[in-house]
């Protein structure tokens, strides 16, 4: 039988184990949000807010799109998407490594009529136009979240380093979601380039805070355009939402015509299905390229996300020349299988004869000799 004095010393040393392990545990807690409060992002104080304010998409506090839209849908009240998302049966993940192809060097062409693109995962891509360079939504972090320890984890890794991309001549985003907007692919970028930061109204908010210099923040409204090394890039509607924390749309969203003075590409940024392409495509195009959202919907958002089968519609409406999808294979963002946003695509393009290119992370398309569709995805889904 134990002595009173060694159950005591038990007590003692268990109570200092609990003690210990609570506050390793809370340690661990404040190691996971040591970068949160950063990554949240600015807000929209003085000169950047009364500018806001003046913008037809602002009202009330706050950004709209331009017919009234739910970011969450209430009907199929049968289904439980946090049980579907722990327990649903879709394959949301490759089955092997995502193959990655480090960008051979440009073919030899005359700049004047230069296309090229690069498409480095998820959203993120090169612009090779008429000789200058424009890098779209960059995100190189490992998770795309405001913590570095949590949060949605890359399913493939960048197929180059940001330090061997070449020099751009102007870096745009679409809008302050995390997938889209990363605070350390933006610091970075701002050390390494020289290039401006072309981004919706607000977003400068958060550039600011990351600390871009104010010289190279170019915020734009819908319409508005901004000339930089030759090109004429127009920041054109978008039917989606903003927020990095919890307070919604304090920054706009937006889809990037980039135009030079022979070739013309379209990015839709994040969007539903709105009768705004139709209006960008007679006002702007037609377009030799157009980059689309296919990935990441769902019936409970339809009127944020596109589903494969709309982007085709919105490519058609833009009248759009070659389709190069984006937001797909890089994050698991949505509850469908992984390959099914390209599977639908395929199929979709076939069926209306439309002309499209497939790419793997890092592969560069020749937008007027792409290279023909040949279902790589299907040997890793």
């Amino acid at each position: 039988m134990r002595a009173p004095a060694d159950r005591e010393l038990d007590r003692a040393l268990g109570g200092r184990l609990w003690r210990m392990t609570g506050l390793a545990a809370v340690a661990g807690l404040a190691w996971a949000a040591r970068d949160v409060p950063a990554a949240l992002g600015g807000r929209l104080t003085g000169a950047r807010a009364e500018r806001a304010a003046r913008s037809p998409q602002f009202r009330d506090g706050t950004f709209h799109n331009r017919a009234a839209t739910r970011t969450m849908t209430t009907g199929d009240p049968g289904r439980n998407l946090v049980w579907e998302l722990i327990f649903g049966k879709q394959r949301r993940r490759p089955s092997a490594p995502v193959p990655l192809l480090p960008p051979t060097p440009p073919p030899s062409t005359d700049v004047e009529r230069e296309l090229n693109i690069v498409w480095y995962g998820h959203a993120s891509a090169m612009i090779e136009i008429e000789g200058r360079k424009v890098l779209v939504d960059p995100v190189w972090s490992d998770r795309c979240s405001p913590s570095a320890a949590v949060g949605p984890r890359r399913l493939h890794q960048p197929p180059v380093r940001l330090a061997d991309l070449p020099p751009v001549d102007a870096i745009l985003i679409s809008h302050d979601h995390y997938d889209h907007l990363d605070m350390a692919t933006v610091q970075e970028l701002t050390r390494r380039q020289s290039a401006p930061f072309l981004v919706p109204l607000g977003v400068g908010a958060h550039l600011d805070r990351w600390g871009v210099p104010a010289e190279r923040i170019v915020e734009l409204d819908w319409s508005e355009r901004h000339r930089v090394s030759g090109l004429d890039i127009i920041a054109t509607a978008a039917q989606h939402f903003s927020g990095r924390g919890l307070r919604r749309d304090g920054t706009l969203w937006s889809s990037w015509v980039i135009a030079g003075a022979h070739r013309r590409v379209f990015y839709t940024g994040d969007s539903g299905y709105f009768d705004g392409y139709a209006e960008i495509g007679a006002e702007h195009g037609p377009f030799d390229v157009t980059l689309m959202q296919i990935g990441a919907y769902d019936r409970a958002w339809p009127a944020i996300h596109m589903f494969p089968e709309e982007a085709v519609s919105a490519h058609l409406d833009l009248r759009g020349g070659l389709f190069l999808p984006v937001h797909w294979a890089t994050f698991n963002l949505a509850l469908h299988d992984w390959s099914e946003p390209v599977d639908r695509l395929w199929a979709e393009a076939k069926a209306r004869d439309v002309r499209l290119a497939v790419p793997r992370p890092g592969e560069r398309v020749v937008v007027d000799d792409p290279p023909p569709v040949d279902g790589w995805w299907q040997a890793v889904a």
